[in-house]
């Protein structure tokens, strides 16, 4: 049974920042996608950052570019998402989900993270 485990939320001050993780079990994931995603209050889920499982290629959303970074872990199956200078608009319940490479839809979700940045 494939899980994605989110950890690391919570609340910190605009200009703080917090790491994410997310620990994958129950199947192989080489091949996959890992992403990172928010729901801010009141509006729609969306992307925030995705790896390939071996991290050679990345993506970020522009709202987080230069901010956030995500990364994998070498010994675990974790995926990371760093964020720094945190703003209000970063609040949000983030999750880490997992598609294969071929397909666009991602399969496999957390139960997601509150993160709150006040201000």
């Amino acid at each position: 049974q494939v899980q994605l485990v989110e950890s690391g939320g919570g609340l910190v001050q605009a200009g703080g920042s917090l790491r994410l993780s997310c620990l994958a079990s129950g199947r192989t994931f080489s091949g996959y996608v890992m992403g990172w995603f928010r729901q801010p209050p009141g509006k729609e889920r969306e992307i925030v950052a995705h790896i390939t499982w071996t991290g050679g290629s990345t993506y970020y959303t522009d709202s987080v570019k230069g901010r956030f970074t995500i990364s994998r872990g070498d010994a675990k199956n974790t995926v990371y998402l760093q964020m720094n200078s945190l703003k209000p608009e970063d609040t949000a319940v983030y999750y880490c989900a997992a598609r294969h490479i071929s397909t666009r839809e991602y399969r496999y979700w957390g139960q997601g993270t509150q993160v709150t940045v006040s201000s």
